[in-house]
């Protein structure tokens, strides 16, 4: 990676939290239940990257609020979709969902904190 070692803003994280999940549904067994929330999953953690951009060229702290709200709403409901899939009986992939819903509640509790901190 070229960031190695470098400390990540929170754009990048969301963008690559919005990556990994397209990378990690390419893996997933083709069932009924995984095609819609697949499709559901894609839109939310890629809202999540989307809303925190939009919230960084904010213009004014009610819209940053707002924005961050979002994204907050977003991981969540990403968080959702991830425990929906099914991974079949490959432990690998099962392992691999679990990070990714792990990294959607830290980014959660990050906007949380964020939004708390600006009065929202």
């Amino acid at each position: 990676m070229p960031n190695e070692g470098k400390p990540r803003g929170l754009e990048d994280r969301t963008s690559e939290f919005a990556a990994a999940v397209r990378v990690f549904v390419r893996s997933l067994p083709r069932t009924v239940c995984n095609f819609e929330d697949v499709k559901q999953l894609v839109r939310s953690s890629g809202s999540v990257a989307a809303n925190y951009i939009e919230a960084d060229e904010a213009l004014s702290d009610k819209d940053f609020v707002f924005r961050i709200k979002i994204s907050r709403k977003e991981a969540k409901e990403s968080r959702l979709w991830l425990r929906l899939l099914d991974t079949g009986k490959e432990q690998r992939l099962a392992s691999d969902r679990d990070a990714l819903a792990q990294e959607a509640h830290e980014l959660m509790l990050i906007f949380n904190a964020i939004a708390r901190k600006k009065g929202g």
